[in-house]
This record gives C-alpha cells, structure tokens and sequence, in this order.
C-alpha cells in the first residue's frame, strides 16, 4: 500500500441528483453525530477504495490472505496477533468462541452445543452491551458487580471475562482489575474498544495493559469498510477465532468477509498509523470554531467544545441554550434538522457525557464535525443558526 496526504474527508460531497441513493429514493444526510452505525459509520478515503477495487479483480486463497494480512496488521500496530472480523461484534463473537472452545477442533464442530466446555463469560451488570454476540456461540452470561462476586463467580466452567471499555467508569471493577483476576484465574479477558481510537496508540495500549483480546470497528475512526473489524492479542487465541471464522463452516461461516473487505481495513490501517492526527486534530478545531463563531452572538445561547475520554476521543461542540430565551426543546431542534434539506442529524445534549448534569432550563445538542465533508460545517452552522433564531 502507499501512503497518503488525504486530510479528513478529503472528497468533495455529492450532489444528491448524482448520487445513487438518489436513485433508490433514499436522502443523503450531512453526518454531524459521528461514526454510528445507523448512519453507515464512516466514508472511506480514496486509497482505501482503490485497495478494495484492485482487490476484487483477483481470486485468492482466502485463508492465506487473512493469515498475511493479519500478520501485517500485528506488525503495523505493535501486537503479538491480528485478525480481520466482521465489524467489533464479529470479534466478539469469534473471541468467544476462541476462547470456549480454546483450539478443540471437534468442540469447534460442536458449538453452538457447549455442552462439556468451559461456557461461562462473566460480565459486570453495568457492561452489559451486546450480550447477543457472546450467546451465539452457546455461552451462559454470569453477571457480577462487586470485586467478591467476580471471584466467586469465576470456576472450573469460566471461559471468559468480558469488558466493555466505554463502561469502565460505570463499574465497580476497572480494567486494570479486571486484567489482574483473568491472570490470577487462568482465564483470558476481552476487552470490547470498538470506538476507542483515535489516538492510534489505543490500538495496542490494551493488549500491552493485558487483555488477551481486544476489538475495535474497522469502520468507525479507522475509516475502513463499515462491515469490518480487528480482533487482537494472543496468538494462540487470535488464531483459533479466525479458524472459527473460517470459509469451510462452523459457527462463523455467515460472518466471512470478502477479499475486498480483507484488503480495504489493510490500507485503512496503514493509512491510520501513518497519518499526522495532530494536523487532522487542527483540522476538526478549525471546523469546530466554524460553526461556534456563526452561532455565538445568539441571546441565551453558549457553545463548548469537550473531548470524550474512551470513545470518539475527537473534540466536539455542545451547543445549549436557555429555554427562557430560546423556547425550543432539543428534540424540535434536532427534528427540524432532520427533516429539512438537506437533513442533518446531531447527537443529545450529552452525547458521550451522560453523567453531566445541567440545570433544567438548559436545553441542547451535540455536533460532532469529524464526518462532516467539506462545506459541511458551513451549511451546519447556518442551519442551526436559522432554527434557534425563528423564535
């Protein structure tokens, strides 16, 4: 792969009359919440795309190209191991299976069935996100609270801890502590930090604290294909979760990824480790001081910008105001921008700050302005400028 000089979103928009999802009768909206899944996570960079198309014109073997790739990517990061998944939850899933069956090819035949396996997953109460991805491949979810029930919870039937980084604070048990008992016990720990880069040194930060596995999205700050993602950490593990991936069956036969797929999160990788995220930080100021200035000689308005500390950690604005002198809700705000044209959809008043208490008469959004395009954060700012002042 090469590496790039595209900034942030580098391409121009396009008209909706050109686009294909004209065709099909379906809006386009100007993405000022950031990389959620519902709104199609992120927009990939040229190179990316490029690797993706030249990739598709070959037939390889599928399991050379995974266990290649994977072994680029291990080197890139800084970790013992890598795998390409289908998005976080697919990591999720194979890590488990990984880690029930622990390399047992006919317990690998077996699963969903876990009868006669370690196939207990203890799981805090306040990190009990995507239970689903766990319970495909036949595990029992034990959930505790408190340090002492971990270790009571913890025997011979525990195959696995299971941590949800944006959670950390919620818990009782931190992630250091959670480290510590999987080691103590014998017993491998995930870590689920889907959007938890940038910065890129988080991409291997976990696997060195010591989580046996960690996944993050591909589609999300790495701007890869949306249906991918990055299982990583022990070689053993690692291994046996792309095996349970693999195309010849198993549990993870309808969670395959195409060679595209496979390449295109390759090049989103390398362009990620490559990239200067101080200058793309300056970017996304500048785009941020946009929209604040446009909007900040409103009566009863103030604007603020705030880094969440795990996931998305990329500066966003919190735009409030005082319902005494603007008498909006944030819901009339956000369904006027939704419902306009262009559409644009905004994220909660606390968007990744929900423990941040606001007196009563406050009422707000958050823009988050890393996917916006450009010319995007003008047509945001004038937008929100023409609502709050309609009244």
């Amino acid at each position: 792969m090469t590496p790039s000089t595209d900034r942030i979103q580098t391409d121009e928009p396009c008209r909706v009359r050109d686009n294909v999802y004209a065709q099909l009768g379906v809006r386009t909206i100007i993405n000022a919440l950031g990389t959620v899944t519902r709104l199609g996570g992120s927009i990939m960079p040229p190179e990316v795309v490029q690797a993706m198309q030249h990739a598709g014109g070959h037939f390889v073997s599928m399991s050379e190209l995974h266990e290649r790739v994977g072994q680029r990517i291990a080197a890139l990061i800084g970790v013992e191991a890598a795998t390409v998944t289908t998005g976080a939850a697919g990591a999720i899933t194979m890590g488990t299976a990984a880690c029930v069956t622990q390399g047992d090819p006919q317990k690998a035949r077996q699963l969903p069935n876990t009868r006669g396996m370690r196939n207990e997953v203890i799981v805090q109460k306040s990190h009990l996100s995507y239970k689903p991805q766990i319970h495909l491949v036949g595990a029992t979810i034990v959930e505790i609270e408190t340090p002492e029930q971990l270790e009571a919870a913890i025997g011979p039937k525990t195959a696995m801890l299971f941590f949800v980084n944006t959670r950390d604070p919620k818990g009782q048990i931190n992630r250091e502590a959670w480290v510590s008992a999987g080691k103590r016990h014998g017993v491998p720990t995930l870590n689920d930090a889907a959007a938890d880069i940038p910065p890129p040194h988080r991409l291997s930060e976990y696997v060195h604290m010591g989580f046996d596995l960690v996944a993050f999205s591909g589609g999300k700050g790495l701007l890869g294909p949306q249906c991918t993602g990055l299982l990583l950490g022990r070689k053993d593990l690692v291994e046996v979760a792309r095996a349970h991936g693999s195309v010849w069956g198993g549990i993870g036969r309808g969670m395959k990824i195409g060679k595209e797929e496979v390449v295109g999160l390759l090049a989103a990788v390398e362009r990620f480790m490559k990239l200067n995220h101080d200058s793309e930080r300056q970017t996304l100021e500048s785009r941020l001081r946009t929209v604040s200035e446009v909007l900040s000689d409103i009566p009863g308005l103030r604007t603020e910008v705030y880094m969440p500390e795990i996931a998305n950690n990329v500066p966003h604005l919190n735009v409030e105001w005082n319902t005494q002198t603007i008498t909006l809700s944030a819901q009339e705000v956000s369904n006027q921008l939704i419902q306009g044209d262009p559409a644009i959809e905004v994220g909660d008043h606390n968007w990744f700050r929900p423990n941040r208490k606001v007196a009563s008469h406050w009422q707000g959004i958050t823009v988050s302005v890393w996917m916006l395009r450009p010319g995007e954060p003008q047509i945001v700012a004038r937008r929100l400028r023409d609502i709050l002042t309609s009244v």
